[in-house]
């Protein structure tokens, strides 16, 4: 037994690694794509000899990248379809992994060279072949995202352990993403054979490109190596996304509407002075080679931010840490505009405007992970992968405006081919600090003022929603249309169900509990248990039909038809899922005794909470018989406490 546990912990810990390191890949290649390529373009791709037709070329591929990305915008969709419907004996997301990751290596490689001069000897074929190789990179450059990020549920059904190989790749992709920063200079020169004022020329940034896609396809194989796909049949039950069902979604949501509103115009601003700061290092300060320091402090301060996300935004509010964070952005612009070449300022302004992006990042995802429930109280249904496909969605929409404003403000400012810091003017630093700084600043605010002014669903607001979906669970099981609610409800098994105890502890009646939903019967009738450990197993053999973000309680459906709710504590929703851990998913079918939420019962006690754990039959009314086996003293998991009969039938009654 020993041995198999160890092999098993071993088997998670290459996984969790495995899975990070495909991260650290997979960000270096995004920040290489994202932020450097536009300083490729516009200022290594074209020599000096004939400036106006090379700024022609530069808006010309600009507005290309930007199109491409919006028209990619509408292949996510299917992208997600094709995965769901890969079915082979290395899984759903393996295969797209791997082939993304080397067809996107390839092509990324190609774009950062000139194709053999023909850039120049013929730019219309060169711009053919540009917008060939972009848009087949850009494609399977998102099979590759799509499927690695889809991988967490697949890895494990585990809840802690989904947790914490997250956590790995969180780490991963930070490393990736500064890293590049880091090395790029210093490799560019290094490969080059004219260092061009530390500037470097096309193969110092071929090969710096060349390396990149080397690590990131290494780093795809590794992934397909080392992490393991669970099969199961919850993960043949997949939602087909397609765009028009994001855009309705979005449309009657009107918090996930807001939301995005306000990170769209976030994403671009922030995204439009990220990928102008190489620029200012080069053609500002004239010293490109220092630009490695900065993503050296934001490598680090990015990890730190991660950090400290959940203390900030449990003592000041998600909401008001936005504001904050928007606050120091701002202030750190300001610095930045006014830093000129002073590398103290500059470094200073740059990690005060770039620490909060990942703290934003989460404010964001949680409030959109919380729009999933409002969703679901307002409409009945719930809409979770859908919501949650909207943030990449705008994430890409933001790159393509970063695309279309720094092109051309590199070109207005002066900033291409063979320029140096001592060749731009008054006027083009002005400019480019206008684009660079102005145009973010003005987009950040309107998304601010979107936010403060539509934005509402808060935490507190959050968890009254929580606490209503738990009053009314069963009313939203969704059905597909197959059957309606009344007829689930009435389709209870004419054998007896034996209903056993989900937790160890002491048993006593509903009526006695201190929350008045539950002592009065209106969540339904049962029983209350004052646990004696935080296991909680399933009490028959049924499916998921509903879960919480905040773990604190869980609906079942038995094979007979019997909805129950399981809930642990009064008041802990407001725990905000603290101390608990979920190892099923819903629409998964367990077994009677197996584990479905561990608590800390500590946890629950620091906070200042009841641990009681209240047991309800939601759909009593429509059972026949409802006999207690046992209604006080001390209990185990598993123990039979209540045998429920079939409903009655008019068969019943004549009878």
């Amino acid at each position: 037994m020993a041995s198999n546990t160890s092999e098993s912990t071993g088997r998670k810990i290459v996984s969790r690694l495995s899975y990070s390191f495909g991260a650290f890949g997979h960000d270096m290649f995004y920040a290489t794509l994202s932020t450097y390529f536009m300083i490729f373009i516009t200022s290594h791709l074209f020599d000096k000899s004939s400036s106006a037709s090379n700024d022609r070329m530069i808006f010309v591929i600009t507005l290309i990248i930007g199109c491409l990305r919006v028209v990619e915008l509408l292949i996510d969709p299917l992208i997600g379809n094709a995965i769901d419907n890969t079915n082979t004996k290395w899984g759903h997301f393996k295969p797209w992994i791997l082939a993304g990751g080397t067809i996107g290596s390839i092509a990324i490689t190609i774009l950062f060279s000139n194709m053999f001069g023909l850039n120049t000897s013929n730019p219309i074929l060169y711009l053919i072949f540009f917008a060939i190789l972009y848009i087949t990179m850009d494609i399977f450059y998102s099979f590759k995202d799509v499927g690695f990020w889809s991988m967490i549920p697949a890895i494990s059904f585990d809840s802690a352990e989904r947790e914490k190989t997250a956590t790995y790749a969180r780490v991963g992709s930070n490393i990736g993403q500064n890293i590049v920063g880091v090395i790029v200079m210093p490799l560019v020169v290094f490969f080059s054979i004219n260092a061009n004022h530390g500037q470097g020329d096309l193969r110092g940034w071929f090969l710096f490109a060349a390396t990149i896609a080397f690590i990131s396809w290494f780093s795809a194989v590794i992934v397909s190596i080392g992490t393991k796909e669970n099969d199961s049949l919850l993960r043949k039950n997949t939602e087909k996304t397609r765009l028009r069902d994001v855009f309705r979604v979005l449309g009657r949501n009107d918090q996930l509407m807001w939301l995005s509103l306000t990170y769209g115009l976030y994403t671009a601003g922030i995204q439009i002075t990220n990928a102008s700061e190489l620029y200012y290092f080069t053609y500002i300060m004239g010293k490109p080679g220092q630009y490695s320091w900065l993503m050296s402090l934001n490598m680090a301060a990015g990890i730190v931010a991660v950090l400290l996300f959940p203390p900030l935004a449990q003592k000041f509010s998600r909401r008001n840490v936005f504001f904050y964070c928007i606050g120091l952005m701002l202030l750190a612009m300001l610095i930045f505009a006014f830093a000129g070449s002073s590398l103290i300022l500059v470094l200073i302004a740059a990690v005060l405007f770039y620490v909060p992006q990942p703290l934003v990042f989460l404010v964001v995802l949680m409030i959109i992970s919380d729009s999933v429930e409002y969703g679901q109280l307002k409409f009945g249904h719930r809409d979770e992968s859908l919501t949650l496909a909207v943030r990449p969605l705008l994430d890409k929409l933001g790159g393509a405006v970063s695309n279309w404003v720094v092109g051309p403000a590199a070109v207005l400012a002066g900033m291409t081919a063979g320029a140096t810091a001592g060749n731009i003017t008054t006027q083009g630093n002005i400019i480019f600090k206008l684009f660079m700084f102005g145009v973010p600043a003005i987009l950040m605010i309107l998304g601010s003022f979107i936010f403060f002014k539509k934005v509402t669903l808060d935490e507190k607001e959050h968890a009254k929603i929580v606490d209503e979906l738990e009053k009314t669970w069963n009313e939203h099981l969704e059905t597909n249309g197959e059957e309606s609610m009344q007829e689930i409800e009435k389709k209870v098994a004419a054998t007896t169900t034996s209903y056993k105890a989900p937790i160890s502890g002491t048993l006593v009646p509903l009526t006695s509990v201190s929350d008045e939903n539950f002592a009065s019967g209106n969540m339904g009738k049962g029983f209350a248990i004052k646990p004696t450990d935080g296991k909680v197993f399933a009490p028959f053999d049924g499916t998921v039909e509903a879960t919480f973000p905040t773990r604190h309680a869980i609906g079942l459906r038995s094979d007979d038809g019997i909805l129950t709710l399981i809930h642990i504590g009064i008041g802990t929703v407001k725990m905000q899922g603290t101390g608990f851990v979920q190892y099923v998913d819903k629409g998964q079918h367990v077994k009677q005794g197996q584990e479905l939420i561990e608590f800390w019962q500590p946890a629950i006690k620091k906070a200042g909470f009841d641990d009681t754990v209240m047991v309800v039959v939601t759909n009593y009314k429509d059972i026949k018989d409802f006999n207690y086996i046992k209604e006080a003293g001390d209990i185990t998991h598993g123990d039979e406490v209540l045998n429920l009969s079939k409903p009655e039938t008019k068969d019943d009654s004549q009878s």
